[in-house]
């Protein structure tokens, strides 16, 4: 029985002024949570996403925010940046072509300890899928200032003559062309190698490849 007595009284009373300082500050630190005001805040943070299937794309309007009522210590409070991590983070794994709602709760908004989700704002966000497609679209050439200097297009050649886009389906089958950025004529004679951005009118479409092309144009005396 002494040796049992021994480890106890050891583990009680072996390096004791340490212990004490310990639960000193472990008290401090206590009072000083339990005393502070709880309140509330407003906090504007991003709208993320992950687990999107495979072949699917969002052809809604994104949203890109949501607006979270948070109570907590304001010490904590001061900090919301820090108190969610990273942010709204939505699970879309389950998502199918159509329309799907999706509630912001507790379920994909992290807190730190002691502060609490009131209410988001909005309270749900609704996203529309759509699958995804790839099409070929001729590149349309614009031309400014032809004839100015009495000089007219006699050819003109682009390379590509196609691009590649992609984007949901809805969106890529309206697209019949591509434009590139107009190519000023004015003063040009002979042939003449222009490098030019193209452009996608629908924002929700994007190329497979870097959208420029070469347009060698060759002029004519009228």
């Amino acid at each position: 029985m002494i040796r049992p007595l021994k480890w106890i009284k050891d583990l009680f009373f072996q390096n004791l002024g340490w212990k004490l300082l310990s639960l000193a500050v472990a008290v401090v630190i206590w009072a000083l949570v339990a005393s502070e005001p709880e309140l509330a805040t407003f906090a504007n943070v991003r709208l993320e996403y992950k687990n999107l299937p495979e072949g699917l794309e969002i052809s809604s309007e994104p949203v890109s925010s949501i607006v979270l009522e948070l109570r907590g210590p304001s010490g904590a409070l001061r900090g919301t940046g820090e108190a969610i991590h990273p942010a709204v983070v939505i699970d879309m794994s389950g998502a199918e072509s159509g329309e799907r709602t999706f509630s912001i709760g507790d379920r994909n908004v992290k807190v730190m300890r002691g502060v609490r989700l009131v209410r988001a704002i909005p309270s749900e966000v609704r996203f529309h899928f759509e699958p995804r497609r790839m099409h070929s679209v001729p590149v349309q050439v614009r031309f400014l200032g032809e004839g100015q200097n009495g000089f007219l297009v006699a050819d003109y050649q682009v390379d590509p003559p196609e691009m590649e886009i992609t984007g949901p389906r809805s969106r890529v089958t309206r697209i019949t062309a591509v434009l590139a950025d107009p190519i000023d004529l004015a003063n040009i004679t002979g042939t003449t190698e222009f490098h030019v951005n193209v452009f996608a009118e629908d924002p929700f479409v994007r190329f497979l490849t870097t959208p420029e092309a070469v347009v060698t144009v060759t002029m004519k005396k009228k």
